[in-house]
């Protein structure tokens, strides 16, 4: 049975989501084709695919078309039986959602963004992760000035993550200083896991 997801035009996390729900009908070894039409979504199923263990190769039809090729691996039986206490370790999640902090005037709210990282820095413990989306996007690309603090963040451990989507839309992934490129199916996993979130 030949197993094709169309996401064409599909905005993340679609493209991720709707495979995922393909998957549970197949079979192992069983394949199935993504259509996507961006590159983030390639590597966004990528991710996804290594994470399960699943084989994954693509191929660039055109600028505006890419088939994802997904061979999907079988748990094996012991592992899903294996029953794990839950992680209670404490995961604290900052998301930045703008390059301003609160609402009014906007040198002061790029002030205060600014000042609060710094800050973070300075704390005794450090947070697990960092998520930026929307204009937040600015904060992790050349010319910031929140860079220095945020390597030195990540030099701490921190995971520092950027908005895939945000990046195209705002015309600036190729600026992208620190961190790695992410998508909203991660955004919200991580949340989701998270025990703390702060948000300025």
């Amino acid at each position: 049975m030949k197993h094709v997801v169309n996401a064409l035009g599909l905005a993340c996390p679609l493209p991720v989501v709707n495979t995922k729900e393909e998957i549970k009908s197949m079979k192992e070894n069983e394949i199935v084709e993504v259509l996507v039409d961006n590159e983030i979504a390639v590597q966004n199923l990528t991710k996804f695919s290594n994470v399960r263990g699943y084989d994954v190769r693509s191929e660039k039809i055109n600028n505006d078309e890419y088939h994802v090729y997904i061979t999907v691996k079988e748990i094996k039986k012991e592992e899903e039986e294996i029953v794990c206490m839950p992680n209670v370790k404490e995961n604290t999640v900052v998301v930045i959602g703008s390059n301003e902090m609160g609402n009014g005037a906007e040198k002061l709210g790029k002030s205060l963004l600014k000042a609060f990282i710094f800050a973070l820095t300075k704390q005794d413990k450090l947070p697990d992760t960092m998520l930026f989306y929307n204009s937040g996007a600015y904060m992790t690309i050349e010319g910031s000035d929140a860079l220095e603090d945020l390597k030195t963040l990540e030099a701490n451990g921190v995971e520092i993550f950027t908005c895939g989507t945000c990046l195209n839309f705002y015309e600036i992934t190729d600026k992208l200083a620190i961190g790695n490129v992410t998508n909203m199916y991660d955004i919200v996993e991580k949340m989701n896991n998270a025990t703390k979130i702060l948000k300025p």
